[in-house]
């Protein structure tokens, strides 16, 4: 299953929600709340129980920007580890390399994240990854290439990680060095909270 490049506007009006937490979609949504299509304005709320399974599916698949395949993948990854396997999905999304860049500031948008590990921008105890899907662990350190620092992007992105302040508990983010480091692992209360991750298990389940 190939990588959704349709509007993203869309996607959001579909779900009703700001997937990609820019103000771009925040204003679309404030102007179009409900779902796309001609019959849009009249969208039923009454959907199966397997429906509503498989939307909370795609949400959470194009929140962090992973496809089927790699989804799955990090399910079957966590589902016999001791502990609550929502969960344990939950935060293995969060540990994606990409969305921690994401979380530091390093990047506006998880896709603009992605790109960004990609393109070989990101060291982990200074060395090269350019594996999105790559599990950070305690004690990494994540930094900038420093070759790159110094590039268009980068300059223009200072600013903003100087600036941030709300940097999640299980991160630390030094403003000045722009370095990040994992601390501890993420838990329920550093998650989206409208990602009901135990839908996604039912639907896996069966």
């Amino acid at each position: 299953m190939a990588r959704y490049r349709g509007p993203k506007a869309k996607l959001c009006r579909r779900f009703g929600e700001n997937l990609y937490g820019t103000e771009k979609y925040a204003k679309i949504l404030a102007r179009k709340n409900y779902p796309p299509g001609m019959h849009g304005k009249s969208f039923s709320k009454n959907v199966s129980e397997y429906g509503k399974q498989l939307l909370m599916k795609q949400k959470a698949k194009f929140i962090y920007g992973v496809m089927e395949k790699q989804f799955r993948k990090h399910y079957d990854d966590v589902k016999n580890r001791q502990g609550v396997t929502g969960d344990l999905l939950l935060a293995r999304l969060e540990q994606r390399l990409d969305n921690v860049v994401y979380r530091l500031g390093f990047a506006n948008t998880r896709p603009q994240a992605r790109q960004v590990v990609s393109h070989n921008m990101i060291r982990i105890n200074g060395k090269k990854m350019n594996v999105p899907s790559y599990e950070v662990k305690v004690g990494d350190e994540i930094s900038i290439n420093p070759n790159k620092v110094k590039n268009g992007y980068f300059k223009n992105q200072e600013q903003y990680i100087t600036n941030k302040k709300n940097t999640p508990s299980w991160l630390t983010l030094d403003n000045k060095k722009m370095i990040g480091k994992v601390v501890s692992l993420p838990k329920r209360e550093d998650f989206d909270a409208n990602i009901d991750a135990q839908v996604i298990v039912e639907f896996y389940s069966k």
